[in-house]
């Protein structure tokens, strides 16, 4: 079996966010991690080549920086890492980013593709169904649990306060939520291995079946109209009053805000 992982890097958002000028996120200027819920996507694929012996390939589209978190996820037991970096990927929105992982993808043999259900730098949830969408394959979103059961996938979804159980033919892709697992531990061997894999890098003269008009902040539909980091809180109102007037004070100002 084959698993495609698709993988992100995203800003730390301890360390701040910085935004170009054109309100996309500055991403060469931040401290960066593995999207959590990609890492859950990442060790669900683990758990099966760790049961059925399928090679793991990790894909990740960004700055050539990105290559960290393929390393990283070489290290925790990937077989391989695909970089896709150019400069007229820039500034995508899902839907370009959805096409370039797509064009990617192409190139590939697969059975089951895996991505986070969404990253904590947009929140959209949008790119997985997406890239299933340009394929034409079926996908799972919100996986919980994922088997495989001769040439199908057994997913459990969740729903609310409860899950829908799907089952689908390969090839097929999942979108993983962070709390699918907890994933493993980078090895110090695999770290050693990881440093020393080749990580293989693609451009635009690499994507597959992808129009020019698709691709990066010119083929975004989405526009982004204001951009800024958390906004700052005011010191806020002081007051010093004993306790029976300290209950009036708070109960009007509720009221007025009519949480009460």
């Amino acid at each position: 079996m084959k698993i495609v992982v698709c993988i992100k890097q995203v800003p730390d958002t301890k360390g701040g966010v910085k935004f170009n000028p054109d309100g996309t996120l500055d991403r060469g200027a931040m401290l960066t991690i593995m999207n959590p819920d990609d890492k859950a996507g990442l060790e669900a694929a683990l758990r099966l080549k760790d049961q059925y012996g399928a090679e793991v390939t990790v894909l990740t589209m960004g700055l050539p920086k990105a290559e960290e978190v393929l390393r990283e996820a070489i290290a925790m037991g990937a077989d391989k890492g695909i970089l896709v970096t150019d400069r007229v990927l820039g500034g995508a929105d899902t839907w370009a980013t959805s096409q370039t992982l797509a064009g990617a993808i192409r190139n590939l043999e697969y059975d089951l593709i895996i991505t986070g259900r969404q990253a904590i730098d947009g929140d959209t949830a949008q790119v997985g169904p997406q890239i299933s969408e340009h394929l034409g394959i079926p996908v799972i979103s919100y996986a919980q649990k994922i088997e495989i059961e001769g040439d199908s996938v057994i997913v459990e979804r969740q729903f609310d306060d409860r899950y829908h159980v799907l089952k689908a033919k390969m090839p097929c892709l999942i979108t993983a939520l962070a709390e699918l697992n907890e994933p493993r531990y980078m090895t110090p061997g695999g770290i050693f291995d990881a440093y020393d894999a080749d990580i293989t890098v693609w451009g635009r003269a690499n994507l597959v079946d992808v129009d020019d008009s698709n691709l990066g902040l010119k083929g975004s539909p989405t526009q982004i109209a204001k951009a800024s980091d958390k906004v700052r809180k005011g010191a806020g109102e002081k007051v010093t009053l004993d306790p029976t007037e300290a209950v009036d004070y708070i109960v009007e100002k509720l009221k007025a805000k009519h949480v009460i």
